[in-house]
């Protein structure tokens, strides 16, 4: 076991894949001498070669395209999109092609394809680069959205992503890159695809999150507990497809709800926890389904993404709402 940060477990996985499977391959913007403009990729391709892990030109759609082919000829592609405000650019791609593959080919061919881009404020960058854009692909049918809270599953996770045959889009949160470390196994693991984890038992109310969110979510219960209010913490971990077994089991224990997004709140990941959880799990209910999430506007950059973005007092906020309806 080894003490490790959010993007460091990522680079392990890489560089674990990368030596096990020589099907592999690493491409995208900058990943190759300079190691990725957050460094993740760092000594990758001086350790397997540029055949291995190279440079592409400034063009998404161009790397989305070569990561099609190389899928479909048993290569096994971890193409990265530099920011995942540039995935606007290679949406054909990823939701036309490479998501309908196996509907395509009547699951005679696939696309072992694990696409890694980072995104999420608190990191003030620039217009574009932090957008939370996981609503755009959830409902692309063929492609699994993950994301990873924590340096323990972003390792194991990638792993699971990269081994498994259908194309995956493989999202990394900023703030969490090196705001955070955890003791890893040093030797290859794998987390499991769609599964939802209870990261915090409680009795009086379910608390749903995902990515940085589940740290928001986390500190919120804290503070929660010392006035006797017992938080149930659910990281959803992939968010498509969304493991609603998970969360029906907590609510049928605690009866109340409150589901959390960094995400503009229309038409996004906590829309659809709620209508799963009003179709086949409302009489588990005893006051209706709370939402936090960031407003519906653009996301914007810099230091204005500090009054934009989702934060413990509003989760705090929210569960006092439901627990006292």
């Amino acid at each position: 076991m080894t003490k490790k940060s959010y993007i460091q477990a990522i680079t392990d996985a890489l560089d674990i894949m990368l030596k096990e499977d020589p099907k592999t391959l690493i491409f995208g913007e900058d990943v190759g001498k300079n190691g990725g403009v957050f460094r993740t990729t760092q000594g990758l391709q001086e350790k397997y070669g540029e055949d291995r892990v190279f440079d592409t030109p400034l063009a998404e759609s161009g790397i989305m395209g070569l990561a099609i082919g190389l899928g479909l000829t048993d290569w096994r592609p971890i193409p990265e999109i530099q920011f995942s405000g540039f995935t606007f650019e290679a949406v054909d791609s990823i939701a036309g092609q490479m998501a309908r593959m196996r509907f395509r080919f009547n699951n005679k061919k696939h696309s072992p394809i694990t696409i890694r881009s980072p995104y999420g404020g608190g990191t003030h960058t620039a217009e574009m680069h932090s957008d939370n854009l996981e609503n755009f692909f959830t409902g692309v049918p063929g492609l699994r959205v993950v994301m990873p809270s924590n340096p323990y599953d972003a390792k194991g996770l990638l792993i699971s992503s990269i081994e498994n045959n259908d194309p995956v889009l493989f999202l990394e949160n900023l703030k969490l890159y090196r705001s955070m470390k955890a003791d890893i196994p040093d030797e290859k693991y794998t987390v499991p695809l769609d599964q939802a984890k209870v990261v915090q038992a409680g009795n009086d109310i379910t608390i749903v999150a995902y990515g940085a969110q589940v740290q928001e979510a986390q500190h919120a219960a804290e503070d929660l507990s010392k006035e006797n209010i017992s938080c149930e913490v659910i990281d959803l971990c992939t968010v498509s497809p969304i493991d609603t077994a998970t969360i029906f089991q907590s609510i049928a224990k605690t009866h109340k709800v409150v589901i959390v997004q960094e995400a503009q709140k229309m038409a996004g990941v906590g829309a659809q926890v709620a209508s799963e959880i009003g179709e086949k799990a409302i009489m588990s209910l005893d006051a209706p389904i709370g939402r936090v999430a960031a407003p519906n506007t653009i996301y914007p950059f810099a230091l204005a993404e500090e009054i934009w973005i989702p934060r413990k007092q509003a989760i705090i906020d929210k569960v006092k709402e439901i627990i006292n309806y």
